[in-house]
């Protein structure tokens, strides 16, 4: 049992800190550019979770204490539509992580032919797109949320999400540890090569497995609502799902 004051506070520090990262790429006309565009709508995504969080949270509490009063009916479209929100906010702080780690992919494998494939123009419409993309698909996950084929295309996603990252990032990682190894080779010096890729390695583990563990336990709470949603096991971690 997990109070609602500690979603609060949390819901309250991430909206802080996604809301400094929104107005830093804002005021510096020096970070006016596709990939930071795309870095301020994932900051946007998850400030939305935030803001869903805190809503949903806020009002609990005050039912709770008896403060705030409403219909049972008004209830029920209220919490429809923060679930849409923040399926919404899920769906396209997923796709903008893939976003960006395709526009990285593309700035270190295409680097002089960047800005003519990353125009301003393919940026915005690729940021619409994918908004529009998650508002859609979030009123259809929640209209019929008790669906199977809709928990697994959700579980589809994250995987799809999953896989692109890792291959993007390992090939990336492969061309950045094969440059390495050129340059040491030509100065003999194989201790900066060694060096140098374990913070590679490090930097790519840290950014894989802070995705898998932050996204994880939620996917695989929706993998066993569809394999087994009346084994105990299952109903024993579902019943873990506030943490």
């Amino acid at each position: 049992d997990i109070p609602n004051e500690l979603f609060l506070v949390l819901g309250l520090v991430s909206l802080v800190e996604n809301l400094l990262v929104v107005a830093a790429i804002l005021k510096n006309r020096n970070l006016h550019s596709p990939t930071y565009y795309f870095i301020c709508c994932l900051a946007v995504s998850d400030m939305l979770v935030s803001v869903s969080n805190l809503a949903e949270t806020l009002f609990m509490l005050l039912m709770e204490h008896g403060v705030l009063v409403i219909h049972a009916s008004i209830v029920r479209h209220m919490d429809n539509f923060i679930d849409m929100l923040i399926c919404s906010s899920v769906v396209s702080s997923l796709s903008f992580l893939g976003v960006i780690a395709v526009d990285r992919y593309i700035t270190i494998f295409y680097a002089l032919r960047y800005h003519s494939i990353m125009t301003l123009q393919r940026a915005v419409v690729t940021m619409a797109s994918v908004w529009l993309a998650s508002t859609v698909s979030s009123t259809i996950f929640i209209t019929y949320y008790n669906n199977t084929t809709i928990l697994l295309c959700l579980i589809g996603f994250f995987l799809f999400m999953l896989v692109l990252m890792l291959v993007l990032y390992i090939h990336m990682f492969a061309l950045a540890r094969h440059h390495l190894h050129s340059i040491s080779s030509q100065q003999k010096q194989p201790t900066v090569y060694r060096s140098s890729s374990l913070k590679g390695a490090v930097t790519l583990t840290i950014l894989l497995g802070v995705f898998f563990i932050c996204w994880g336990p939620f996917f695989f709470h929706l993998t066993l609502i569809v394999t087994c949603p009346t084994n105990p096991f299952c109903t024993c971690f579902f019943s873990y799902f506030n943490l």
